[in-house]
């Protein structure tokens, strides 16, 4: 049965990037049995004001009864029909190095509906080798159909790897190298560059601006050494 959901037609880029942030705290709520949050809650974890949190959902359809707080089940599952996790992505990635192997074979690699067909390199050592199940093709050969493409090059090589990817009518990269990218329009490009977050860390830490009380994780119990207690 087709879901009922309508997905917004465009979003503003800020609550796009918060989204996720969202839904990864809807279902961890649901993991641990927690039914409804309001959005005090979901702002204190997210780190943003309620009144964020309120505009930011205000697009998604009814969740809940008003004054009563989000579904938490519902809130996560219309995030995830708002950012397409309902369609199906076939991702390639460039550049099958340390992190290319870190990527490959971490578990929140990819989103549901994306599909790994491909991966990439131009060193001959590398070439045919095998990673998590995939053989790795030569990068300078035919490149598997795909709608994203993921960039875990070297910053010199990494516009070269770009061009290759757009003439394959590939138009939607994720580039983990520290190099801005010449895109034709209609090509999406974002950006994970390690050495800005900690930047940016270091600044709210030194100035005491941005969500420095703990965060999702520490705001639920959560540490590596302490199992998640029941709600």
């Amino acid at each position: 049965m087709p879901s009922p959901f309508t997905r917004p037609s465009s979003l503003p880029e800020p609550t796009v990037a918060r989204l996720p942030v969202y839904q990864r705290i809807a279902r961890e709520m649901v993991r641990r049995g927690r039914e409804r949050a309001d959005s005090e809650t979901l702002g204190r974890l997210a780190g943003v004001a309620p009144a964020t949190v309120r505009r930011d959902l205000a697009g998604l359809g009814s969740l809940g009864t008003r004054g009563a707080g989000y579904d938490v089940a519902v809130l996560a599952e219309r995030i995830e029909e708002a950012l397409g996790h309902h369609e199906h992505y076939d991702v390639i990635l460039i550049g099958v190095g340390n992190l290319g192997h870190a990527l490959v074979n971490s578990s929140n690699f990819l989103i549901s509906g994306a599909e790994l067909v491909g991966l990439y390199d131009v060193n001959p050592e590398v070439i045919g080798t095998d990673v998590a199940g995939h053989v790795v093709q030569d990068f300078m050969g035919e490149l598997a159909p795909a709608t994203l493409a993921v960039l875990c090059v070297p910053p010199s090589v990494a516009q070269d790897a770009a061009d290759r990817v757009v003439e394959h009518n590939i138009h939607a990269i994720l580039n983990f190298a520290p190099q801005v990218l010449s895109v034709p329009i209609g090509t999406a490009v974002r950006y994970v560059d390690f050495s800005i977050e900690l930047q940016i860390l270091a600044y709210q830490l030194t100035n005491g601006t941005g969500p420095l009380g703990g965060g999702l994780i520490h705001s639920l119990g959560i540490s590596r050494n302490t199992p998640p207690r029941s709600a």
